[in-house]
């Protein structure tokens, strides 16, 4: 039993009947401690392309250089995705971004737009996070977005939500199957250029906080061939950026 009536439960049943066709199989799980980990550890047993697990609350979320994602059960999704590309994987995660903004600006009619390089921002600030991860193959997509999150409830002031950003719709079914077809889209039909026209991160003055602690400040100039962000000359594949103006 759920006590929040404008937080209903997933409908678990509808999901995977109506998500079937796309080659997705959707498994949903009250709590879990990270749907990437789950994910993860059936890559590795050879689990093939499409599978999607749904956690209603997840208690050791992730995000990139090791930071902790927490949202409250049922304001948001919180999903894993299996893919298995035929191609490169440099590009998977920031195609995966194109898609999720994609999916939010024709379902949900508000202005999302990616900062380098898969991180979905409204008006500047996030509403959806991704992490990706290399297994046996293929890579696990997890994505965390923000749905009917109250200000109050949001970890950092630069967040936002759907519902706070007046979105068309906050159903999460709803977006759910809109983000996972969106998703499908965009790695089928490899749309770089659509990523550059949607990262908002290209002309700013950026500082870029490195893995190990290390940072650059500078103007980003570009996203490589190789999804690389570069800055005053040089290219950059991992990080995390702050846009400065």
């Amino acid at each position: 039993m759920y006590g929040d009536l404008d937080r209903p439960p997933l409908r678990a049943a509808s999901l995977r009947r109506g998500l079937e066709p796309d080659g997705y199989r959707v498994e949903v799980l009250e709590v879990t401690g990270s749907t990437n980990a789950v994910v993860a550890e059936r890559a590795r047993q050879g689990e093939p392309h499409g599978l999607v697990v749904v956690a209603e609350e997840q208690t050791q979320g992730r995000g990139r250089l090791d930071r902790t994602w927490v949202s409250p059960p049922r304001a948001g999704l919180t999903f894993s995705v299996l893919v298995r590309p035929s191609g490169p994987l440099s590009w998977v995660p920031l195609l995966a971004g194109i898609g999720v903004a994609q999916a939010l600006r024709r379902r949900c009619e508000v202005d999302a737009v990616l900062k380098w390089p898969n991180d979905v921002l409204v008006d500047d600030r996030k509403v959806c996070g991704l992490l990706a991860e290399a297994v046996d193959g293929g890579v696990v997509l997890g994505i965390g977005l923000n749905v009917t999150t109250r200000r109050a409830e949001l970890p950092v002031p630069a967040s936002t939500s759907l519902v706070l950003e007046g979105a068309a719709t906050t159903d999460r079914d709803t977006v759910l199957r809109a983000v996972l077809r969106s998703v499908a889209d965009a790695l089928g039909d490899d749309t770089r250029s659509s990523y550059r026209e949607l990262c908002s991160t290209l002309g700013r003055e950026v500082r870029v906080e490195l893995p190990g602690g290390q940072s650059v400040t500078g103007t980003a100039e570009a996203v490589d061939d190789d999804g690389r962000l570069v800055v005053d000359g040089t290219a950059y594949a991992a990080g995390d950026v702050v846009h400065l103006r």
